[in-house]
């Protein structure tokens, strides 16, 4: 059974270089046309333009022209077991914010584990948080599901803007207000009073969600070996511990008691500019506090601006954005996760340059000639 993490890029794709694929623009077939059936129609997203999270990010005013630009590879290989049929809604493609990156298509294989059989009868569907979704039915015996792709990044780090204030709740726009409500696992109503003593005396927006970043990051203890699915804001709070969802979930549960918008965030990242971490690879949790007109990512856990975070899905908490929601019962056997720099080859860096890159390797794989 084919595992596209253990697969080697193609040499030929390896060797191309944006500019001339720009030159030799000759091939007569459209972008849809050459869309293989179960790609998302990620090229629907090739020419809006690429930007940094925000032109002021980095305090000129001015939106940087270029960048370090690197590509990551990312992608997974997970294997669910079940003894029946199974209806699964699973969460594991970038999300439409992000696609037009995509360097390298990322096509979500499923397979059954008992005999090997492609199942074809996935549907793609887009929730009210405008992440995507998939749906189909595990056969008895269970699936592996596994994807692999490359996305380009600006190789900048998250972007800071220490002077974003926080609107009052009646200047808010109307999408925003969802945000500021408590959830599953966000119980503002335990939480408020805390939030207000810890940090109700801070002035200025984003220093009070760095405060709340900074509390929370020396209040809890991050353990994988304590991971609990149901632990809610609260729960983290009085226990002192708890993974990346956890950091999370508590850091934004006080940004919302203090007025101030905040979403939980589930994607993919490597360790990319920081120390590399022997734990396995796993997808991350962070949040975004919308401050000053904008959304902001902030990360309790590692807090710290990170290099190549590859957004999955955002919603009020982790209830929103589960990787998989299985009606039935099931055990996960298999969880490879991959996110890495990809060192010494070329790839596109713009839009364009993608879409004639995809064009191309396609027609490589399938043999023909390039031009």
């Amino acid at each position: 059974m084919a595992d596209p993490l253990a697969q080697n890029p193609d040499d030929r794709l390896n060797n191309i270089s944006p500019k001339p694929l720009f030159r030799q623009r000759k091939i007569e077939k459209s972008p849809a046309a050459a869309e293989p059936c179960g790609y998302l129609p990620v090229r629907s997203y090739a020419l809006q333009r690429t930007t940094l999270a925000s032109p002021t990010a980095f305090g000129s005013g001015i939106e940087p022209q270029a960048g370090p630009d690197m590509h990551i590879r990312y992608g997974y290989t997970i294997d669910i077991s079940c003894e029946r049929p199974t209806p699964l809604i699973t969460m594991l493609d970038i999300h439409p914010s992000r696609r037009h990156d995509i360097t390298e298509p990322d096509e979500m294989t499923v397979v059954s584990l008992a005999d090997g059989a492609r199942i074809g009868d996935v549907s793609l569907y887009e929730d009210k948080f405008g992440n995507l979704c998939r749906r189909f039915i595990a056969p008895a015996g269970g699936i592996r599901l596994a994807a692999a792709g490359i996305v380009h990044d600006s190789g900048f780090p998250d972007p800071v803007r220490p002077e974003a204030e926080a609107a009052p709740p009646e200047a808010l726009p109307d999408d925003t207000l969802v945000y500021l409500l408590g959830s599953r696992y966000c119980e503002t109503d335990r939480l408020s009073n805390h939030a207000w003593a810890m940090f109700g005396g801070i002035s200025g927006g984003w220093n009070k969600v760095q405060a709340i970043c900074d509390h929370v990051h020396g209040h809890l203890r991050f353990d994988y070996g304590s991971a609990r699915p149901t632990r809610s804001a609260a729960e983290a709070y009085e226990e002192r511990v708890g993974v990346c969802r956890d950091f999370a979930h508590l850091a934004l549960t006080l940004c919302r008691c203090l007025n101030i918008p905040a979403r939980y965030c589930t994607g993919y990242l490597g360790d990319i500019g920081v120390p590399p971490d022997p734990a396995p690879g796993d997808f991350s949790g962070w949040f975004e506090a919308f401050l000053g007109g904008e959304w902001w990512t902030f990360d309790a856990r590692h807090n710290a601006p990170r290099i190549g975070r590859i957004l999955i899905a955002r919603g009020r908490d982790a209830t929103d954005v589960p990787i998989l929601n299985s009606f039935g019962a099931h055990s996960l056997d298999r969880f490879d996760i991959v996110t890495r720099e990809v060192q010494g080859q070329h790839y596109p860096a713009t839009s364009l340059h993608r879409r004639d890159h995809w064009v191309l390797a396609e027609s490589l794989r399938a043999g023909g000639e390039a031009a």
